[in-house]
């Protein structure tokens, strides 16, 4: 199951489950699971360079929307692959989708998704994504089955 995941999601973020993590049910709080999101949305922004240019642009990527869905609980001790992929590209947005495998299980536990709007935070209004953003995120345009 892990190595069919893994050839399924190639873009993932191990995160190991902190004991902390869970609540008083003994299965990993359900707040948590947007904190493994935003870690694996951060991974992939590194890894395609969106927040390289933050700094210069004032132009980066908010969150206009965010979504679980748990099929299973998760328990300590887990070590956990969240995989992202993104869909409905638009001019100035797109959809991040994660699903989240544990190892422990062998079983996708939980869905995920952000929607992710490009922001001019000197102008405060929308931007656009930029003809390189645009390269890098079709790259990893989840394919839908028909």
């Amino acid at each position: 199951m892990l190595e069919q995941f893994i050839a399924q999601n190639p873009v993932h973020t191990e995160i190991t489950v902190a004991w902390g993590e869970m609540d008083a049910l003994q299965h990993v709080n359900n707040v948590v699971y947007f904190k493994y999101f935003e870690t694996a949305r951060i991974d992939f922004f590194s890894q395609i360079n969106l927040l390289g240019d933050l700094k210069i642009t004032q132009v980066g990527p908010v969150l206009s929307d965010n979504h679980a869905r748990y099929k299973r609980p998760v328990t300590f001790p887990d070590t956990l692959l969240v995989s992202v992929k993104i869909s409905d590209i638009k001019a100035d947005r797109f959809m991040m989708n994660y699903t989240v495998f544990s190892k422990a299980q062998e079983a996708v536990t939980t869905l995920g998704s952000s929607q992710v709007v490009m922001f001019n935070f000197k102008t405060g209004k929308k931007a656009t994504l930029t003809p390189e953003l645009l390269d890098a995120l079709k790259t990893y345009k989840e394919v839908k089955a028909e």
